[in-house]
């Protein structure tokens, strides 16, 4: 593993040179005029994926962006509970629809996310519904949405975000409390096995590269689901990544990650430069140093694993104007630079030392 912050090799592994080395000459979080990155997807033997929604979809400046750097697309918003479910436990599919047929239109894998999620649904799914309803409307949901899609989709998110916030066991929530803390994890995977057969089926959770108890404790759950049967197929790691971890935290998670023998996703990367702290005086290039360490030390880690545990490389949004974490209706920071590409399509630092270990 390489020193923090990682020197970047000049050796001619791109055919056009991205000028990307020396960190602190940024003097803001744009990257200076220079030629269009090369495809992301050019850069690896496994496929690169991207977010898209339906607004986007009418952008040719975007459009031309996809089709340009990735090979799979995940709908960030339309396949989710919270765009799915209707009062009544009606189903509206009308944007989740426009989304798989645009990317198979494209020649694109399309991801699903996510049948399940602890956060969304909760109009319907009520503790106030009567147990026996819960379950027949939860089975209902989870095969009817995959099953819609059967053959469509390469994969699915089945349960999103299963462990408690510190790691300190599962997540306290009306799925775990109606049927049961693991039950209703095994009973949704169970249900998507049978509705989609085909689809590699993953369990999907964040910080469990900046937090290492919850990251055993996801993998000690993945574990535990096996053992009951839960027809898992791969983790998904969502790969927010705080930039100020310690080095190696990251290798040791995939490290133990990849010791399940499952395929991995790195299924929602993006990399903000922001601090929680109120006082944060390192300099623009100091920041983007450390975040180019990290975001190389996953992609190294990610190389590490054997091929066949390499299922997809997404990041949460493709070009930093297409974060939620610029976006106004999400945290709405202009001043961050999260993606591996600026608003125009060129490489931001963290790209070099991603296409450096991709190349290895």
């Amino acid at each position: 593993m390489r020193a923090d912050p990682p020197g970047l090799n000049r050796r001619a592994l791109l055919a056009a040179p991205l000028g990307l080395v020396a960190c602190d000459r940024f003097a803001s979080a744009r990257t200076p005029a220079g030629p269009l990155a090369p495809p992301l997807k050019s850069l690896a033997d496994f496929p690169i994926g991207a977010t898209g929604m339906t607004g986007q979809l009418d952008d040719a400046v975007w459009v031309a962006a996809m089709r340009r750097h990735v090979d799979q697309i995940t709908p960030e918003w339309e396949l989710k509970p919270e765009r799915i479910l209707q009062p009544g436990f009606a189903f509206d599919f009308s944007a989740s629809d426009r989304m798989v047929d645009w990317g198979e239109e494209q020649g694109l894998r399309v991801f699903g996310h996510c049948l399940v999620w602890y956060s969304q649904g909760l109009d319907q799914f009520t503790n106030a519904l009567p147990t026996a309803r819960f379950a027949a409307e939860f089975d209902r949901y989870v095969s009817t949405v995959a099953g819609r899609y059967r053959g469509r989709m390469v994969g699915w998110d089945v349960v999103n975000e299963a462990v408690a916030e510190d790691g300190d066991g599962l997540r306290d929530c009306v799925y775990a409390r109606k049927l049961g803390p693991e039950a209703y994890i095994v009973r949704a995977f169970r249900q998507a096995r049978a509705a989609d057969p085909d689809a590699v089926l993953f369990l999907n959770d964040y910080n469990l590269e900046n937090n290492p108890r919850k990251g055993a404790t996801f993998l000690r759950l993945v574990e535990r689901l096996l053992a009951q049967g839960a027809p898992i197929g791969g983790i998904g790691t969502q790969s927010h990544l705080d930039i100020d971890i310690p080095a190696g935290q990251i290798r040791d998670f995939f490290r133990d990650a990849g010791s399940l023998g499952l395929p991995i996703h790195v299924s929602e990367l993006d990399f903000s430069m922001r601090s929680d702290s109120p006082v944060d005086t390192r300099t623009l290039g100091q920041k983007r140093a450390r975040q180019v360490a990290r975001v190389g030390e996953l992609a190294e880690a990610f190389m590490a694993l054997p091929a066949r545990q390499r299922f997809a490389f997404t990041t949460w949004g493709l070009r930093d104007v297409d974060s939620w974490l610029l976006r106004d209706e999400g945290k709405g920071w202009k001043d961050d630079s999260p993606l591996l590409l600026d608003a125009e399509g060129r490489a931001n630092p963290a790209f070099e030392a991603v296409a450096e270990a991709f190349a290895r």
